[in-house]
């Protein structure tokens, strides 16, 4: 556990409703060193000292909350999951309201970076703090995205987002609010089985 006092107050929310069109088989469900990536992803939230979190599934809901036993995470299920990242946002910020009304932000995080573990996700709480701004988000080679840590005045403009439009979408609207905190291991996301290949080869992971 690397809970501190950076982290508190912080909840997790971790996208895993997608079909994994481009992947051909569900990502969320995909091990890495023998755990599924939705399980390291909120694993990671919850070790890192976010609380309450939250997954959103859709697709495979049914196995991806299995694939999640053991972890004190609390689910919803976005059932128009096809419609784009939007409506997953918006469905799990409204549960993580529901459970803890008075956040002071939340990290967003994706189930398909098998890179991303607690140390980076409480590295954001406290590039957040630090820096007094209200996004910290994790960079790679240049890039701002996911994991990332909104405050809660940021909410509003995660709820407007539409379509596919996610999390990244705000990042990029306005790079100079925003703390950066490099990946140590790199963040891109899995979406094909290429992908899924050379990250298993960077990072030793067997099946």
């Amino acid at each position: 556990m690397t809970e501190t006092a950076e982290t508190l107050g912080f909840g997790g929310l971790v996208l895993a409703a997608g079909p994994s069109v481009r992947m051909g088989e569900p990502k969320q469900l995909l091990l890495w060193r023998g755990e599924p990536l939705v399980h390291r992803a909120a694993r990671a939230a919850v070790e890192a000292g976010l609380w309450p979190v939250v997954v959103v599934v859709g697709a495979c809901a049914e196995e991806v909350r299995a694939a999640l036993a053991g972890l004190p995470v609390a689910t919803v299920l976005n059932r128009d999951h096809a419609a784009g990242v939007s409506g997953s946002l918006r469905r799990g910020l409204a549960r993580l309201g529901e459970c803890a009304p008075s956040l002071a932000g939340a990290v967003i995080l994706a189930c398909d970076q098998p890179g991303v573990d607690a140390a980076h996700v409480a590295a954001l709480a406290g590039a957040l703090r630090v820096s007094g701004r209200p996004v910290a988000a994790s960079t790679d080679g240049g890039a701002l995205l996911v994991p990332a840590l909104f405050s809660a005045a940021l909410f509003p403009e995660l709820r407007a987002l539409d379509g596919d439009e996610g999390a990244e979408r705000l990042l990029s609207r306005d790079p100079a609010r925003v703390a950066p905190v490099p990946l140590a291991h790199g963040g891109c996301h899995v979406d094909t089985p290429e992908d899924w290949r050379r990250a298993r080869l960077m990072g030793g992971a067997g099946s």
